[in-house]
């Protein structure tokens, strides 16, 4: 894969898994269309006179079939003057993957703390440029850029992954195996491993469904992730890419538990539940169908734990979701 850019910019930095063969050259070992890679950029050379930059990406490779085939991938992004300009065009997942994955260098190259206090300097420098820009309001009060209005909440939750968590609770095969995956995952999964979805899926209906061949496909409102939407008498998805936990409340309701689970009441329930039964009831249809297809848009299995208040997954679940308590006062701009 070779990538190249607009004169006055130069590459300074490639992530994920390759060896690097020339400044823009990168030899891969394999390719699917799930691979996900990042590049920092440098700025050489003044801009002032360009309009536009432009990034190209090409790729030349074996398909299973035999062929020997190139895709390219072309980006041109305005050049502008304005600090604020150059904020609103920010895309605050790609920002947060790309600290993710740098983070992990940090990591290895020096210590989890120091790269746990570089994300944490990232927010904190990015706020405070932005902050410098606006000088018609109050100094006290912390001022965010619309497009960074999750910037400090994703970064909270990468602090919480087990390839950045600090202590010695987390065994070093597991660390390396979370690092493995920040350098590797392509965006969405990864977006989805630091702030996972949260779905309530005990009142599913057909309101709002789709069609996906001859299924009907629930698609339930995705929840903010914090405690204060968990209620013991619901049932919770919370899908991290890879894993899926379903907590059940200690009073949710008992219909649920023998049409979707197939037990009679919520103590009959095990402790180590992995998969959902088909049953031939239409809430169970509704639930199973939409795990499967959450489950379709990936191209691995995605694990499913049935947690409860004493199941020992409780803390998994509970560790990716923010307690909800605390008010920061932030002006969006």
């Amino acid at each position: 894969m070779r990538i190249r850019c607009t004169k006055g910019l130069s590459i300074h930095t490639f992530h994920g898994n390759f060896f690097v063969r020339s400044t823009d050259l990168l030899s891969l070992a394999n390719i699917n269309p799930d691979s996900g890679f990042a590049v920092q950029m440098s700025i050489e050379e003044s801009l002032a006179d360009s309009s536009v930059v432009c990034f190209q990406a090409a790729l030349l490779y074996t398909s299973s079939n035999g062929e020997r085939r190139i895709r390219v991938h072309t980006l041109c992004l305005p050049v502008v003057s304005s600090v604020t300009d150059v904020y609103t065009g920010a895309d605050v997942q790609a920002i947060t993957c790309l600290l993710a994955t740098m983070a992990v260098d940090r990591s290895v190259s020096s210590s989890v703390s120091d790269a746990r206090d570089a994300l944490v300097n990232a927010v904190v420098d990015s706020f405070s440029a932005y902050h410098s820009t606006v000088s018609n309001l109050q100094q006290s009060v912390l001022v965010v850029p619309n497009s960074l209005r999750l910037f400090a909440l994703y970064i909270l939750a990468l602090l919480k992954q087990q390839a950045f968590k600090n202590g010695s609770c987390i065994g070093l095969d597991e660390r390396v195996f979370a690092m493995c995956k920040m350098k590797t995952q392509p965006l969405v999964h990864l977006m989805l491993m630091i702030h996972p979805h949260l779905y309530r899926i005990d009142n599913l209906s057909d309101e709002g469904s789709i069609t996906v061949g001859d299924k009907t496909i629930p698609q339930p409102h995705i929840l903010q992730l914090s405690a204060e939407k968990l209620s013991k008498d619901g049932a919770f998805l919370m899908d991290c890419c890879s894993v899926m936990y379903l907590w059940i409340g200690k009073n949710c309701s008992g219909s649920f538990i023998n049409n979707v689970l197939g037990f009679s009441n919520y103590a009959s329930i095990p402790q180590n539940m992995y998969q959902l039964p088909e049953l031939d009831t239409a809430l169970s249809q509704r639930v199973t169908s939409f795990v499967s297809w959450l489950r379709g848009s990936r191209p691995f299995l995605s694990v499913l734990y049935v947690v409860k208040d004493d199941a020992p997954f409780k803390t998994n679940f509970f560790s990716a979701v923010s307690g909800g308590q605390n008010r920061i006062c932030v002006i969006i701009l």
